[in-house]
């Protein structure tokens, strides 16, 4: 089952279809059956904030913003480098634009959510090793006991697409998780068997740390 699985995801992302799916008319560059297990997640975990590196047309923020208005509650804070004022305006939406490891990116972040009991984060910018690495170490302790840290695109570098990638969030989150025990790997996400996010589904069992200090302190 999991080789022919594989192969399709291969067929899946080869074809690039994804990159030509939209939700209510805006580019949301996702696997469906991602977004769908996005919508579960939110709907058990009620997040009061969901922080998202990498923006781009705006369209999965779109997504979870539109869940939340589904259910009642929460709201999106989306990181990117850019401005683009194509991009969809909503209530729920607030755009952030600078590194997501920019100290004073960071600290912004920080402070938005210092109040907030139930925080969830996807981790979506640029997929190299380190910079995936440095994000899980910027935002991880911002997530909340019971809610998740999804590292997205974790299927590059041959897991099992894109085999000439390098090293990138798969051994991002494989050196995080070597160096943490509050957060484990929740394989009851990838049960439709494809999934960009193999092992990114990261469900937070520890206690939240105290991590509100700003980086100049």
């Amino acid at each position: 089952m999991r080789s022919i699985a594989d192969q399709f995801h291969r067929q899946y992302y080869e074809s690039g279809i994804w990159r030509n799916t939209f939700w209510l008319g805006v580019a949301a560059r996702k696997c469906p059956l991602d977004l769908w297990i996005y919508q579960e997640i939110l709907f058990e975990t009620r997040p009061e904030v969901i922080i998202e590196s990498g923006t781009e047309s705006g369209g999965s923020a779109l997504f979870l913003a539109s869940v939340c208005d589904l259910i009642g509650e929460g709201k999106v804070i989306t990181i990117d480098l850019q401005d683009n004022p194509l991009r969809p305006k909503h209530p729920r939406i607030t755009y952030v634009f600078g590194s997501s490891v920019a100290p004073e990116t960071i600290d912004l972040v920080k402070k938005s959510v210092e109040l907030q009991t139930r925080v969830m984060v996807i981790l979506d910018s640029d997929h190299g090793k380190d910079h995936v690495l440095n994000e899980l170490r910027a935002y991880a302790d911002l997530v909340t006991p019971g809610s998740y840290l999804i590292v997205e695109d974790t299927n590059v570098n041959n897991h099992p697409v894109a085999e000439d990638f390098g090293p990138g969030p798969m051994e991002a989150v494989e050196e995080f998780l070597g160096t943490r025990d509050d957060f484990v790997v929740d394989r009851e996400r990838e049960k439709f068997f494809l999934t960009f996010n193999p092992k990114g589904y990261l469900l937070c069992v520890g206690s939240r740390s105290e991590t509100f200090a700003t980086s100049d302190e």
